[in-house]
């Protein structure tokens, strides 16, 4: 072929990868994975789980990077304003993604400025009282409750987060009125169930497992609709006769800002489930009350979206706004 021949059949092609300009390396520096909680929080932990993997696996370090505030909103607008070239991904929550922008004009919006990689799991919570309450089975629980509308309260880390919508909609499907009592975090709600100062309340495994163990505390029931591993013996809320369509778990995961290119996209999910397939990593993440199932970008979009949809219509039936 000469080659007039030769250029006219090369720019015949459609662009491949590869022709043309060569694209950016990537990772080409130190990655941050922005956490928008403090150090030790459920979220901040499988974060620094997730940082190690990725550092051997990707060959530049993965550096966790605290940005606490606002429920989470702080560190989750840093990402969806960054730049979108894989070098900064967010640590993601229930919290912040699926509920904050229902109860509070958030900074971001998530459907236009993040896009979801993978979640990391499941993590089922337990309805929780302590040994002296007078109903001793959810069934009993659900008829005392109904029967004294308004008497009983319940905690929560804070109007809006997951704890109170949680709740909410396990009381709006029970049929019971309880009078919540919102904290300033999860631990000193969790302090004030277990002093007294309410009747009941939903909390991880992770942080009220070991309290059922040692008889400090009742699990009446999880909150997702399979019996979990984590916490064997404890049956779902669904089964123990609680209201039969009642399954929801918190989720953690990564997202990164729109626009980040798909190459890196697809390779940050083989990685993490690459990691979650260890026994090793698996084994610690189980450890902090996760059940290992990772869901792809559109699996992972499909769950956000519906949990838009289940908590959007309580939460405007409620009138709950966060403060």
């Amino acid at each position: 072929m000469t080659r007039r021949k030769i250029l006219g059949a090369a720019t015949a092609l459609p662009f491949l990868p590869g022709l043309g300009r060569a694209q950016p390396a990537w990772p080409a520096r130190p990655i941050r994975i922005v956490i928008p909680w403090p150090p030790g929080q459920s979220t901040d932990v499988q974060a620094r789980l997730m940082a190690g993997w990725l550092s051997e696996r990707l060959g530049q370090t993965v550096v966790p990077e605290n940005r606490p505030g606002a429920g989470g909103q702080i560190g989750t607008n840093a990402v969806a304003k960054a730049a979108p070239d894989g070098h900064t991904l967010l640590a993601a929550s229930i919290g912040p993604i699926s509920f904050q922008p229902l109860v509070a004009r958030t900074p971001y919006d998530v459907e236009r400025e993040l896009l979801p990689v993978s979640n990391y799991g499941i993590a089922p919570f337990m309805l929780l009282v302590r040994p002296d309450f007078p109903a001793r089975d959810l069934a009993s629980f659900i008829g005392l409750l109904r029967a004294h509308p308004g008497r009983y309260t319940h905690n929560s880390s804070g109007i809006g987060g997951a704890q109170h919508l949680l709740t909410a909609l396990f009381n709006a499907k029970a049929g019971i009125e309880a009078l919540h009592v919102p904290f300033q975090g999860s631990a000193p709600a969790l302090n004030a169930l277990l002093g007294g100062q309410v009747d009941y309340g939903i909390d991880t495994p992770a942080a009220a497992g070991r309290l059922v163990q040692d008889g400090q505390l009742r699990a009446l029931g999880l909150t997702t609709a399979k019996p979990s591993p984590l916490v064997p013996g404890v049956p779902p809320i669904a089964a123990a006769g609680g209201p039969p369509d009642y399954d929801i778990g918190g989720w953690n995961g990564m997202m990164v800002p729109a626009g980040t290119p798909q190459p890196i996209i697809d390779r940050l999910v083989a990685e993490i489930r690459a990691g979650l397939a260890t026994p090793a990593l698996r084994r610690q993440f189980e450890a902090i009350g996760v059940e290992v199932d990772p869901l792809g970008p559109e699996a992972f979009q499909r769950l956000l979206r519906e949990l838009w949809g289940t908590f959007g219509g309580l939460i405007q039936r409620l009138g709950i706004r966060a403060e």
